[in-house]
């Protein structure tokens, strides 16, 4: 048995199946677990339910009369909830965990479901759920892309630690959003979050700056002052950027994060470091390393738990999510209706964003205060992109080749999701393009699921044969 404290304790789980036993059975396993549970016998319940209550995990059966349990997360999420869902079925296929994953669905468990696997994605949800609800104290991280969903899973678990962490990506992917997405939901939200930008610290001030100063350290140091880890202490300290530390800086820096203290300059009395470190950089650390640009001891420091958010052209499934997001941002401080026209959407998603989320914000907003129109218009945004990279994908196949394969019980939905993409790569002979259109996902997505998948570009019999 998986442990039976749910991650989030207050996390309150609707159960929605129209059999009653089966209904119960969930429940009972979920209430022993310590979770707040509700029932439904169907969907239309369930909906009415959640006007009221607003649950944060929904575990759906598929086969319920009226509406089903597909129709059934479209709605919910068409009506705005948060809620993660997870759906179980006794009538398991490709084709079912394919559509399941289209429409939303967290997770997917066949009947008779396993009572550990059910726990364990239960907790998996309400974390990601808690990171969706940090309120004011973090802006809500948006996306549903198999990369985004790898990177919340991540944060989910690296949050409630006290370890060291490392954010590696490129500009604009939302590096500073994670840090404190991670401080908001770690045992140390209720302290500060201090950031650092690291390449504006002067070379002079640098030590002042971080550690802090006693009176008369130096000639203009008139008062003492609280450095930026000093006033961390109790919360979590971002240094952003960190491989513009200067090294005689970054030497200082590892002493205080072997000894977890630090000294002010002009006091050889040591203060005790009380806050949790994040670091940040958009370069690659170990080529800086290679290079003897960053201290390697430091590095390894640094980098006890690393995490890399994925840019933009990674995310096809995002763009749409984010830019609709931005809009009705940039329309509610307007006071203005804005939406985005069919055509504008289809352009959005040829771009291949090398500025990442930044650019993408920076474009919507821009395009919200410039339109004449409610519908913002392709014409208006399409000289402020670069260069099209690719075509937008083609709507999905209505079908998928191996529907009919039965799924085994102990299938994850990463598996189920990398034989469909594997088979449908290998039906169109290795071609990207149709593959990714086939799948109703854009080709620098496929592109990156297969070099995960240890498929180099160009392989055709790799696919074939997998």
């Amino acid at each position: 048995m998986s442990d039976p404290t749910p991650t989030t304790p207050t996390a309150k789980v609707l159960v929605v199946d129209d059999h009653a036993a089966a209904r119960r059975s969930v429940a009972d396993v979920l209430s022993c677990a310590g979770y707040a549970v509700e029932q439904c016998a169907s969907a239309v319940e369930a909906l009415a339910h959640m006007r009221d209550r607003e649950p944060d995990v929904v575990v759906t059966d598929l086969q319920m009369p009226g509406m089903n349990g597909l129709e059934f997360i479209e709605e919910i999420g068409r009506r705005g909830h948060a809620c993660q869902v997870l759906m179980i079925t006794a009538h398991a296929s490709v084709q079912t965990a394919v559509d399941a994953m289209r429409v939303g669905a967290f997770d997917y468990l066949e009947k008779p479901f396993d009572v550990d696997r059910l726990e364990a994605s239960v907790a998996r949800a309400a974390k990601r759920r808690a990171i969706a609800d940090v309120g004011d104290a973090a802006p809500r991280i948006l996306g549903e892309s198999p990369a985004m969903r790898r990177l919340l899973d991540q944060i989910a678990l690296i949050a409630p630690t006290d370890e060291t962490v490392l954010v590696c990506g490129e500009s604009g992917v939302g590096k500073e959003l994670i840090a404190q997405t991670m401080h908001s939901l770690s045992r140390r939200a209720d302290g500060p979050m201090v950031g650092v930008n690291c390449p504006v610290l002067s070379e002079q001030l640098a030590e002042s700056e971080l550690f802090g100063h006693r009176k008369g350290a130096f000639t203009g140091a008139d008062a003492d002052r609280v450095g930026r880890f000093e006033a961390a202490r109790g919360g979590t300290i971002l240094l952003d950027e960190v491989t513009e530390i200067r090294p005689h800086l970054q030497a200082k820096l590892l002493r205080v994060l072997q000894e977890r203290m630090f000294e002010k300059v002009g006091s050889s009395e040591a203060t005790p470091l009380d806050a949790r470190v994040i670091a940040a950089t958009n370069r690659r650390l170990e080529e800086e390393v290679r290079a003897r640009r960053f201290r390697e001891d430091l590095y390894y420091r640094l980098a006890v738990v690393p995490i890399t958010a994925p840019p933009l052209r990674d995310r096809g499934e995002d763009v749409l999510l984010l830019a609709e997001h931005f809009a009705a941002q940039a329309a509610a401080r307007l006071g203005r209706d804005r939406r985005l026209s069919d055509p504008t959407r289809d352009l959005l998603m040829t771009y291949h964003w090398p500025g990442n989320v930044r650019e993408l914000q920076n474009i919507i907003t821009r395009a919200c205060v410039l339109s004449e129109s409610d519908d913002i218009c392709a014409d208006l945004i399409r000289p402020w992109l670069g260069p099209v990279a690719e075509q937008a994908p083609s709507p999905p196949s209505p079908t998928t080749p191996t529907a009919d394969k039965t799924l085994a019980s102990d299938r994850t939905l990463a598996e189920v999701e990398r034989e469909v993409i594997l088979a449908t790569l290998g039906r169109n002979d290795g071609h990207r393009a149709r593959t990714a259109a086939a799948l109703g996902i854009g080709v620098r997505t496929l592109s990156g699921k297969l070099r995960d998948y240890g498929v180099p570009p160009g392989e055709k019999q790799l696919a074939r044969s997998a």
